[in-house]
């Protein structure tokens, strides 16, 4: 028996392992739980077509569900009226037009077999449509100056209440000091006058919940005049005795309010009593009438005071304010699972203020209704039941009550012994990133309770939490596998299964960068991460823009692709931070990157001039937005309307940290202004102009400048200066003052009035110092005194040459020259400077004098001599010197003669190696063109260069003068030489000129060393056997009108390029001169020169007659080259 009896436990403890939570729950019993109820207040809107009355629990075994109202049972299921609701308490109420005699408190109460539970109470509120009563006010008859109260007395409706005084056109009444409507809705004249009389003053009372508006039955205010207004002390309209109480609860606003009468008018003021000042949140509204402080605390408790004053006097009123609190849980009764036998405490501790007042229920009925021996109520209101018992467990409730309201809790008191329910599914599976920890859970339901374990699991990185979770932290690859979780109690064991996988974790290895961009720019943001290679399909990334996801984005300038996000023509709205999101199934890496938008700052705005001043005025502004740019400058224009209407120029700047300027104005100008700012991606747009400012007319601020005098002519002085701009007139008429006299003589001022900005002085003495001034005026009057400045007048040619000139000849191409000033007095104006003008006469070589091209050289300044270089050597040469002015130069120095030494001659000139044979060559030249003296000979060199790194040793000749020509010998056959020769005068020798040659070998040689090989005859006779079938060939197909056949043109070509033309090509270029001499060889050049043709496919169809020798002639030319 007992075998059997283990075998049903086995089984029945896997088949509840196997069980879902929901059939856990529905195996285990449960105290009744409220789930969802209506709010306290439920008011009946007009427009709402039902209204629900909201009662939903849990429990095991089921439930059933009653109702109170107004503390009397009622059963919604009696009222056909309503409508209910299957396995709920909830009914609902259908707005059918009669809905007062549902108005009323309704409880709900959930019921099973093991207790009750209970809901707050709802109160269900039918509104009536809120009316003034229909009533003939009689009119209001005041004398001026006295007070007048409106009373509106608006109807009672649901919170909140917006009164509006207005007239019968919907006209609102203008408060003011002396106007207000007051919290309770009068409207008060603090004192009438006579505009307060009208017949329409209205009350319009708005319930902005029930969406109604109601209006009071118009009143009509006569105020009489009177001759003698009665000034009067002030007194209050509202509140009327000294002080009063006020009563809030915490979080709500605090309004406190003081209406006086009095004339003058009073103001009001308002302070707390022993404080400095006002709280910090305090603000006086309503002409100071009105004292708010928003969200109430403790700390604004106390005594505020308001003052009503004017000349005569003045009214305070004392408001105590208290701040309360509705009823607040501090410690709240817990639902609880006990044992049987154990104790039980259960504490409810509540606050408010006032205090509240705390009531006990068990099942929904007061503690006292239902006595049990081992319960009892401790003094602090804890209920303690010793030795529980089954029949003990039930809902108990806990009520809280003070004048701002009630709370209740429901507390489930379950006794109870079971053996353990493991709520967690079995083989779960947990998948965790290494490094990173994991939670596996194991929730049990167990009475008494259970201990959970865990086999294997130990060590610092494992945590088992009371709840019955296993967690690790730092997980290793090594953690990977499955665990197990125990619970037991007295009553049983039972165990559940987990697996762990443990993955490489996500990360973001290419994360997105701040970018700074342009407006209107196409920007990518790339986020590339690496994830565990088998989560395969399941990684994806995401983007977010400050907390909005851009995945699936209607946008269609987000473009999202493979980890890159690029947004099209970016704007400022585009500017954020953005987050790049790497996840998987286990695991996500995030990372941010912030886009900032720049562009160029936006123009400025309210550009206004103030502080006018005549001729300066202050601009202000405020500043665009500069787009994430700091402003660096701004740039303020101005346009004028009547010399340059539409132009808008600079007048300056100031650093981007200022937004005014002080401008300083011409006279006489119509102005405009407007302001651009300036940030480092560019100029903004400009502002709009400024309305127009035009300062009075002033005589002229300045004198011309950059004054120029200039002598063209001898007899004249042309006087020039800058104009003043137009805007620089400072009024009309302008004219210049030019006046003008000899200085030292004390001649008087010659004066002359002009519009131009030019004057010419004629008949002055040449080069005579003057004195120059200009001054300006316009019809204003006269411009500043003007600076004097001295200038001479029109210059003349120099009218003598330098004397004492002298050459000091030093080396065959320089000479120094020297000469004696120009006296000032002959100069006739400024000295530019010297100019020596020479020429070569003739070579010293040549007997016979030739002038030569001139060569003028300048010298600038005051000086006495000068270098002269590039001069011919071995020559004669002539030279003045003559002095200038800016007029011309003067008259030259009387010609000196001298002669450069002998210098070394130039290059050989015509120099060339001919007759090249095989052991010698002949060399001509012919002297040099510069000699440059007396040829004493000619320098011959040479040596042996053949294309190897050595060089054959330097031999030397000594050539005399009168030779152009020598035939070397005892040279190397097939060798190359280099040549130099270089011309001697007796001071050394010129530049050497060169020449490269080969020998070759002896003609007579190459015929006989080749006609006797045998390989030779056989080629020719090969050769001349093929031109034999080609020509019968070409006469057959001659005959038959035909053209060459491509076979015959290969073989032609074959003869005439391959074997003839590239060798002959390197041979000619070898033995240019001496093959050519004997005409021992050819080319095909020599055939170009007859009268050759090629047909149309390329063959050579030229005549064949006294050909055949020359090509013979060609192969042997190549064979004996290539030998």
């Amino acid at each position: 028996m007992y075998y059997f009896c283990s075998i049903f436990l086995f089984f029945l403890c896997s088949f509840l392992l196997a069980l879902p939570l929901w059939l856990f729950l529905y195996l285990v019993e449960q105290l009744p739980t409220i789930t969802e109820h209506s709010p306290a207040s439920l008011i009946a809107f007009p427009f709402e077509e039902s209204f629900p009355m909201k009662c939903e629990a849990t429990g095991n075994p089921g439930l059933e569900f009653r109702w109170t109202k107004n503390g009397q049972d009622f059963d919604p299921y009696q009222d056909l009226r309503l409508i209910t609701l299957d396995d709920s308490g909830t009914f609902i109420i259908p707005n059918n037009g009669n809905l007062t005699e549902f108005q009323g408190n309704y409880r709900c109460f959930a019921t099973n077999k093991l207790g009750t539970a209970m809901s707050e109470e709802i109160e269900f509120v039918v509104p009536n449509v809120p009316k003034f009563p229909k009533e003939i006010i009689d009119p209001i008859e005041v004398m001026e100056g006295q007070s007048v109260i409106l009373e509106c007395n608006p109807p009672k409706g649901i919170p909140p209440l917006e009164i509006y005084w207005m007239t019968i056109r919907l006209q609102h009444i203008e408060q003011d000091e002396r106007v207000s409507v007051g919290l309770n809705g009068n409207l008060y004249f603090s004192n009438a006058i006579k505009t307060d009389s009208r017949r329409d003053y209205c009350c319009f009372a708005a319930f902005p919940r029930i969406r109604t508006i109601v209006q009071k039955t118009a009143m009509s205010v006569v105020v009489k005049s009177t001759n003698s207004l009665l000034e009067r002390k002030p007194s209050l309209l509202t509140p009327t005795a000294k002080e009063s109480h006020t009563y809030l609860m915490k979080g709500e606003d605090l309004q406190l309010e003081c209406i006086a009468e009095g004339f003058p008018t009073p103001k009001v003021e308002w302070v707390k009593i022993g404080f400095h000042e006002l709280p910090e949140r305090a603000e006086v509204e309503s002409h100071g009438k009105l004292l708010t402080v928003e969200m109430v605390n403790e700390e604004d408790e106390g005594k505020y005071m308001c003052r009503a004053k004017n000349p005569h006097g003045e009214v305070v009123h004392y408001f105590h304010v208290t701040v309360e609190e509705p009823p607040e849980f501090e410690i709240e009764p817990q639902s609880q699972l006990v044992t049987i036998g154990a104790d039980v405490v259960i504490k409810c501790v509540v606050k408010g203020n006032p205090q509240p007042s705390v009531a006990w229920r068990v099942n929904g009925q007061p503690l006292n209704d239902v006595p049990t021996s081992n319960r009892k109520v401790l003094k602090d209101g804890t209920i303690s039941i010793h030795n529980a018992k089954p029949e003990n467990s039930a809902v108990y409730q806990c009520e809280a009550t003070n004048r701002h309201g009630t709370i209740l809790v429901n507390a489930n008191i379950m006794i109870m012994n079971i053996q353990p329910l493991i709520l967690t599914e079995n083989n779960l599976q947990y998948m965790a990133v290494e490094g990173k920890g994991v939670v596996m859970h194991c929730k049990v339901f167990s009475s008494p309770a259970s201990t959970d374990s865990a086999n294997a699991v130990e060590g610092e990185r494992f945590s088992v939490h009371k709840n019955g979770s296993l967690e690790i932290h730092n997980i290793m690859k090594e953690d990977m596998g499955e665990y197990s979780c125990f619970a037991q109690n007295t009553e049983g064991k039972v165990a559940i299964a987990a697996t762990l996988e443990v993955k490489d974790p996500t990360r973001i290895v290419d994360p997105p960068r701040d970018l700074r961009v342009l407006a209107g720019t196409t920007i990518q943001f790339s986020c590339q991460a690496e994830f565990d290679p088998s989560i395969g399909d399941d990684f994806e990334i995401l983007w977010e823009k400050d907390g909005m996801a851009l995945n699936g984005s209607e946008n269609a300038r987000y473009i999202l692709n493979d980890g890159v996000l690029e947004i099209i023509n970016v704007s400022f709205g585009d500017q954020g931070f953005y987050v790049c999101v790497a996840r998987t199934p286990v695991d996500q890496d995030v990372a941010v990157a912030q886009l900032s938008v720049v562009d160029v700052p936006d123009p400025p705005e309210d550009v206004i001039l103030s502080e006018h001043n005549g001729r300066s005025v202050k601009l202000q502004w405020i500043p665009g937005d500069d787009h994430n740019s700091s402003i660096t400058e701004f740039v303020i224009e101005f346009e004028e309307s009547q010399h340059e209407p539409g132009s808008w120029r600079e007048m300056m700047r100031v650093p981007g940290n200022h937004h005014s300027a002080l401008l300083k104005l011409h006279s006489h100008v119509d102005y405009r202004f407007r302001v651009y700012a300036i940030n480092e991606v560019g100029r903004g747009r400009p502002s709009q102009a400024t309305e127009r400012y035009k300062t009075p007319a002033s005589a002229p601020d300045k004198n011309p400048e950059n004054i120029k005098i200039e002598g063209h002519l001898p007899h004249e002085m042309d006087i020039n200066w800058e104009p003043l701009s137009p805007i620089e007139h400072n009024g009309p008429g302008l004219e210049y003052k030019v006046s003008y006299r000899r200085q030292g003589t004390g001649e008087d001022w010659t004066e002359h009035m002009v519009k131009r900005h030019s004057f010419l002085v004629k008949n002055t003495p040449t080069f005579v110092l003057y004195e120059i001034k200009i001054q300006t005026k316009n019809h204003v009057g006269w411009g500043p005194d003007p600076k004097i400045i001295t200038a001479y007048s029109g210059e003349d040619f120099p009218s003598a040459a330098p004397e004492d000139v002298a050459v000091d000849v030093m080396n065959n191409t320089m000479m120094k020259v020297r000469w004696e000033h120009v006296h000032k007095d002959k100069l006739n104006g400024h000295l530019g400077g010297y100019r020596i003008s020479y020429w070569r006469l003739r070579s010293l070589l040549d007997s016979k004098k030739t002038h030569g091209d001139k060569h003028t050289l300048t010298f600038s300044g005051e000086r006495n001599h000068a270098v002269v270089t590039g001069l011919r050597p071995f020559s004669e040469f002539s030279l003045i010197v003559m002095a200038f002015n800016s007029r011309g130069n003067g008259p030259g120095s009387h010609p000196v003669s001298f002669k450069t030494p002998e210098g070394v001659p130039g290059q050989v000139a015509a120099f060339s190696v001919t007759n090249i044979q095989k052991h010698k060559v002949t060399l001509t030249w012919s002297p040099p063109v510069d000699a440059n003296g007396v040829i004493i000979g000619f320098i011959l060199q040479y040596q042996l260069i053949n294309d190897t790194e050595e060089l054959g040793s330097l031999m030397t000749l000594n050539i005399s003068a009168d030779s152009n020509k020598l035939h070397l010998q005892d040279l190397e056959a097939l060798s190359k030489y280099k040549f130099y020769l270089r011309c001697c005068t007796r001071v050394g020798c010129g530049p050497a000129v060169s020449e490269e040659r080969t020998t070759v070998p002896e003609a007579s040689d190459i015929h006989g060393g080749i006609s006797n090989q045998g390989w030779f005859i056989g080629l020719m006779c090969a050769i001349a056997l093929l031109t034999l079938i080609v020509l019968i060939a070409c006469f057959v197909n001659r005959n038959k009108g035909g053209k060459y056949s491509a076979k015959l043109n290969f073989v032609s070509n074959v003869l005439h390029s391959d074997n003839d033309e590239k060798p002959l090509k390197s041979s000619q270029h070898s033995l240019n001169g001496d093959l050519k001499g004997k005409d021992s060889g050819d080319s095909m050049v020599d055939y170009g020169d007859e009268d050759t043709h090629f047909h149309e496919d390329g063959s050579f169809i030229g005549e064949y007659s006294g050909r055949k020798e020359r090509v013979s002639m060609e192969i042997k030319g190549n064979n004996q080259s290539t030998a």
